[in-house]
């Protein structure tokens, strides 16, 4: 992650550009605006399509802030959708309802990796570009996933956090989005294969429990978790909803438990610190305008023909820079943004108000 000043004040006004209303990626959902209803004919743009996890995520709205506004400044049209709910029925009733609009690109961030494989196929059967961005589908589902950062390095670095956290012995736990999140299942399969390094011998991971990436249910499950398990040291959390909703819990019950895991800066600061009053030592993270931007770049090279999706292909993503695709361990292919970012209280204030 590049922390350069004038890097910082563009993602700024991307943020307060999405939350002014960019695009179409506030308040879409399930469904379609009469504005939406577009074909690439009708106005001579192309149509990119963004179909994210579910509405009220806000991390899903900072990367549907950051394709957006790639897309627009390079004359393309954007059609964002937030499925109700976090399940692949949704997300396939808003597949089908875009590939019925004509558009030319669809990008999505599965909730299942297997469940929107037939209306994927149905879309590209009708010429239209597949990526998907942040959680994978299945390799026949797509021709490039746009990946945040390596499975493996992700789940070492929380191997390594989780360690240090709880002092190198004791309980832990996981707090995951839902049970079919590819990016979260790969992550987690991650950290368990780190765990087998004797380094970890002395960890006891008690429980995997999912809040769905929803609010109250993750908040739920941080309070099961601290009933279940009274000696336990440390909950992981690799999702911004339920990362944000542990650390309310454990700073509110004053609890000697601590928090790691995957979150948003801004919405992490309050909880962040090494004191026994703070749930967050420190936690990791990239920055998701530029995951929402590398996707809209990687949509737009897929659109104009400059790449496949095909190993070995590469193409420039603006000030991003260049990007190589390469194999993924699934069998497709897919591009990597970059390394994990480490946010602790050295500096939380510099990134709080830029996502």
């Amino acid at each position: 992650m590049k922390k350069k000043m004038v890097g910082m004040l563009l993602c700024a006004a991307m943020v307060v550009s999405l939350i002014a209303g960019c695009g179409n990626s506030g308040a879409d959902k399930e469904g379609s605006k009469a504005e939406d209803v577009k074909k690439a004919d009708d106005s001579g743009k192309k149509v990119y399509a963004l179909v994210t996890k579910s509405a009220g995520n806000p991390f899903m709205d900072i990367i549907a802030g950051g394709f957006t506004d790639v897309i627009e400044a390079a004359g393309g049209e954007v059609i964002v959708r937030h499925p109700e709910a976090a399940t692949a029925d949704a997300q396939v009733s808003v597949i089908q309802s875009l590939i019925s609009q004509g558009v030319d690109s669809i990008t999505v961030s599965a909730n299942d990796q297997n469940a929107l494989q037939a209306a994927l196929e149905e879309a590209m059967d009708a010429g239209i570009k597949i990526s998907g961005l942040d959680s994978a589908t299945n390799a026949d589902s797509r021709q490039v996933f746009v990946n945040q950062a390596s499975d493996a390095e992700i789940g070492k670095t929380l191997m390594e956090a989780i360690y240090d956290i709880a002092g190198g012995e004791g309980q832990w736990a996981i707090l995951s989005a839902t049970s079919q999140a590819t990016n979260q299942n790969a992550w987690i399969a991650a950290m368990q294969e780190a765990m087998k390094d004797d380094k970890y011998s002395k960890l006891e991971l008690t429980e995997i429990a999912y809040g769905d990436d929803e609010p109250q249910k993750s908040t739920d499950q941080t309070q099961a978790l601290l009933s279940k398990y009274p000696d336990l040291k440390v909950i992981c959390s690799p999702t911004t909803v339920g990362i944000n909703a542990a650390a309310k819990v454990l700073q509110d019950d004053h609890s000697s438990v601590k928090l790691t895991g995957l979150g948003l800066p801004s919405e992490l600061a309050e909880y962040m610190g090494d004191g026994d009053d703070k749930s967050c030592p420190y936690m990791y993270l990239w920055n998701p305008i530029e995951l929402g931007q590398l996707g809209g770049y990687t949509a737009m090279a897929l659109v104009n023909g400059e790449i496949t999706g095909a190993e070995g292909e590469s193409f420039k993503a603006g000030d991003l820079g260049d990007y190589e695709i390469i194999k993924a361990k699934d069998g497709g292919t897919e591009v990597v943004l970059g390394p994990l970012f480490k946010f602790d209280s050295s500096n939380i204030n510099e990134w709080k108000d830029v996502f």
